[in-house]
């Protein structure tokens, strides 16, 4: 199991941060898995829950701002009031029983998971050695995997009982118990923060992000983002919708199917960080990124009509793509980390989610626009798999190599 990274739970920086990534990744997979009935308790067609979803992902600009704090108001006070802050948005969210405030309050929440789980990667390379980054960063992934895994696990379970899909969202809301926990006074020590006296290198980096090879850098790395995210998160959005409308699958079938695939999905964290450190961050991503569209393309064309067992192909198919999704993950945010200087390394990184969070809501809108004109909607869904492949060959045509680079203090 060593390569796994098991040995780094040691350092109970990481293990709390792993802890505390569980329940977002819980919270950012509830929309995806209850879009369904989500549909029907706000009397919503497909085309309407597309809107919604276009509206929720606006929660990109929150999350923007929560990871610029990062670098200025230091890693573990901007972690803290984000696990608070999302914990209590869950709890609003599941009060509302109209759709603007409830968007309102599931931005709120997504907002602040997103920032945490972009921001998450940037501390776990500032508190492990080089070589030991991009398994810690897969060991995070694995964390996000979980709560996405029992999230998946429990909406079958509330339908047995005849519960409502809120209980997630009160589900989701569980962290606030950690309060007391966070708020001690020696958590933020933990972290890196930046000192009392503004230092005046940090001001120029700052100011030179948008410069220089910096300025390159976060250029590629942004358009790639806007790519890779705009077909992931529209596979993520409409991959358990499709199970249930399309294919036909009961919610206890596809709850099965989408467990099998989120476990075997977990296998591209390791894979992932395997790949980085024997064939470097690009060819990672690369790899990955055309393996997802291929496998986009298995998912949301098929199965074949009077195909016996659907249940199988929807399992394996997602199970590719979401170990394929997660191995470019880990490439990507192992590149995004190592390429900046500390001071703007959190800051940077929030540039790029909020890029990804742009290719969101673009990819939304364009699933929204055109689910009125191409039927079943799960046909637009298989195009945007085009987007993972301008990723690969913006990586392979425009970033640099990271493997093995020291992180600047």
């Amino acid at each position: 199991m060593r390569w796994l990274g098991l040995r780094l739970l040691r350092d109970m920086r990481l293990a709390a941060i792993l802890a505390l990534l569980v329940p977002q990744g819980f919270a950012v997979t509830i929309n995806g898995i209850a879009a369904p009935w989500m549909m029907q308790s706000f009397g919503l067609r497909p085309a309407g829950l597309a809107r919604m979803f276009a509206l929720v992902s606006l929660s990109a600009a929150g999350a923007f701002m929560l990871g610029r704090m990062f670098d200025s108001l230091g890693r573990g006070r901007v972690l803290r009031w984000c696990v608070i802050g999302g914990a209590v948005s869950a709890a609003a969210a599941a009060l509302s029983g109209a759709l603007v405030p409830f968007v309102i309050f599931d931005t709120a929440l997504v907002a602040t998971a997103s920032a945490i789980v972009a921001g998450a990667p940037v501390v776990i390379a500032e508190v492990l050695d080089p070589s030991d980054r991009a398994t810690g960063q897969g060991l995070g992934g694995l964390a996000l995997g979980a709560g996405a895994g029992l999230c998946i696990v429990l909406m079958p379970a509330l339908r047995h009982l005849a519960l409502s899909w809120r209980w997630m969202l009160w589900i989701a809301g569980l962290p606030l118990l950690a309060a007391p926990w966070l708020l001690r006074g020696d958590w933020d020590k933990q972290f890196w923060r930046p000192g009392d006296e503004r230092d005046p290198a940090s001001s120029s980096l700052s100011g030179a992000l948008f410069r220089g090879i910096h300025g390159r850098r976060i250029a590629v790395l942004m358009t790639s983002s806007v790519c890779s995210t705009a077909a992931i998160s529209a596979s993520r959005n409409w991959g358990y919708f499709h199970s249930i409308s399309d294919a036909g699958l009961s919610p206890e079938m596809a709850s099965g199917a989408f467990l099998f695939a989120g476990v075997t999905a977990l296998s591209g964290f390791p894979l992932g960080a395997m790949a980085c450190d024997r064939v470097g961050r690009v060819w990672t991503v690369a790899g990955f990124g055309a393996l997802v569209a291929l496998a986009m393309l298995f998912c949301f064309l098929g199965p074949p009509g009077g195909y016996r067992w659907p249940v199988l192909w929807l399992a394996a198919g997602f199970a590719v793509l979401g170990a394929a999704t997660n191995g470019l993950i880990v490439g990507g945010t192992a590149a995004a980390t190592e390429l900046f200087p500390t001071p703007v390394r959190a800051t940077a990184v929030a540039y790029i989610a909020l890029a990804g969070a742009a290719g969101s809501i673009a990819g939304q809108a364009l699933v929204a626009a055109m689910a009125a004109h191409v039927t079943p909607v799960a046909t637009v869904v298989a195009m945007m798999g085009v987007g993972a492949l301008a990723s690969s060959a913006l990586f392979l045509g425009f970033v640099d190599e990271s493997r093995g680079l020291s992180l600047e203090a």
